[in-house]
């Protein structure tokens, strides 16, 4: 049964989406989105610290008692054209406390100032200089939250493809993997999706430029996913994009890769950033937690039966 806080939040969403329409100008979006965060305060046990990991502009987010060798590299959700650290830092926050680990949250290049592979290359770039800096493999989780959900399938597949070693696990928040608009949930939660419209769309167009929307780097749903650490996919069942979770999902399943799908019914697009307010958040987050925790631990235990 859906709580009451999530009732009265998907009124408020419901009431709000005219003025988040695509319709609206990027630049006043992208602001609106920008001024909402600084509103969001940081749990007290987490400090910050700016970095610039392999390039990329980015921010330390670290729970006190988070070890410094356990890290969760984190991708931020925006359409690939909004977003920041500034948006979705105490997001991070909230789960890497969950999963008692530092997180490591990019600022990568947005479109259409800087369309795909932009992005891409530099999630990667963050990765490899993770791994430069001695941070185990074993050690490593990605996550990311709508297009960074997808980016962060991306940037495994970019990793296999050039041998490099496989982090943990992988976490994707009602990840937008397919950029083509024609998954058949676009249709069949259009109504019942409190956030977004079909038009969202359009954003795919400044991301995508010239390329093939159906290129698994841009839309994984596509992808050959063989090869790929465990991952826990978090869809939303009121939520134009849930086809995309399923059918990851199930291609993930076919190709071998460990694979768990929660879909959480009544929920919205990331509705995990009404956390701490919104109960199905927070145990949508200590979900992502026990999960990263078994994984970590299955990772530890494979390491000490090698040596």
């Amino acid at each position: 049964m859906a709580s009451v806080q999530s009732v009265l939040q998907k009124l408020k969403l419901k009431y709000n989406k005219p003025f988040t329409a695509p319709s609206v100008p990027l630049e006043k979006l992208r602001a609106m989105q920008e001024d909402a965060a600084e509103r969001i305060p940081l749990p007290k046990d987490v400090r910050t610290q700016t970095v610039v990991a392999g390039g990329v502009d980015a921010e330390w987010v670290h729970p006190h008692e988070a070890p410094k060798e356990k890290v969760l590299m984190y991708l931020h959700g925006g359409a690939y054209v909004m977003g920041s650290c500034n948006t979705h830092r105490a997001l991070a926050a909230q789960i890497a406390r969950a999963c008692g680990m530092r997180a490591l949250v990019l600022d990568y290049r947005l479109a259409p100032e800087h369309p795909c592979p932009a992005a891409i290359h530099d999630s990667v770039a963050a990765y490899r200089w993770l791994l430069h800096n001695g941070i185990q493999p074993g050690d490593l989780v990605i996550a990311g939250d709508s297009a960074g959900g997808g980016l962060a399938l991306a940037t495994l597949l970019s990793l296999r493809d050039s041998g490099e070693p496989m982090p943990a696990a992988a976490v994707c928040i009602t990840p937008w993997a397919d950029l083509t608009g024609m998954a058949e949930s676009v249709k069949t939660r259009a109504k019942a999706d409190p956030c977004l419209w079909p038009d969202h769309f359009s954003f795919a167009g400044h991301y995508a430029g010239a390329h093939d929307r159906c290129d698994p780097l841009l839309s994984p749903l596509y992808a050959d996913l063989s090869g790929l650490p465990p991952l826990l996919i978090q869809a939303a069942g009121d939520h134009i994009l849930l086809s995309d979770s399923t059918g990851l999902a199930q291609r993930a399943k076919d190709a071998g890769v460990a694979v768990t799908l929660e879909v959480w019914q009544g929920m919205w697009h990331a509705f995990h950033l009404h956390a701490p307010q919104l109960p199905e958040a927070r145990s949508a987050i200590e979900a992502i937690g026990s999960f990263v925790g078994r994984q970590l631990e299955t990772r530890g235990l494979g390491a000490r039966a090698c040596l």
